[in-house]
């Protein structure tokens, strides 16, 4: 299978993708990217999610961080429903293309729980869960 050049639908040499200047996200069999959401100032991993096509092109059209979700098989923008938006400054793309990082200003909690970043617990030597303070 050719890897295709989305901007001249020709096809693209190997190194193109790690080294050019030509975004072609690496989708894996489901049509999804990994994306993770990063506090533009202070560098925090917020969150992680999908993204296909389609929620990369919102994203990028909106400036708002888009998600496929794959529990409920629809695209989401993130905050549509608690306002905790994520307004996108930038987004990177991993040397591979396969993998997303948006740093971006974040409009309140990252996490549906309501936790300023979704990664809040730490494993201990014990196996258990553990809070992490903010």
């Amino acid at each position: 299978m050719s890897t295709l050049n989305a901007a001249s639908a020709t096809p693209a040499a190997p190194n193109d993708r790690e080294q050019g200047s030509v975004f072609m996200p690496r989708f894996d069999s489901a049509g999804l990217v990994t994306a993770v959401a990063v506090d533009r100032t202070s560098g925090r991993l917020l969150m992680l999610a999908h993204m296909n096509a389609e929620a990369i092109a919102r994203t990028r059209e909106t400036g708002f961080a888009h998600f496929w979700s794959r529990s409920r098989g629809a695209l989401w923008m993130k905050g549509e429903t608690s306002g905790h938006v994520l307004r996108v400054a930038e987004i990177r793309v991993d040397c591979d293309q396969d993998a997303l990082e948006l740093r971006v200003d974040a409009a309140g909690p990252a996490c549906h729980t309501l936790a300023p970043a979704c990664f809040y617990r730490r494993l201990t030597t014990d196996g258990s869960l553990e809070r992490v303070p903010d």
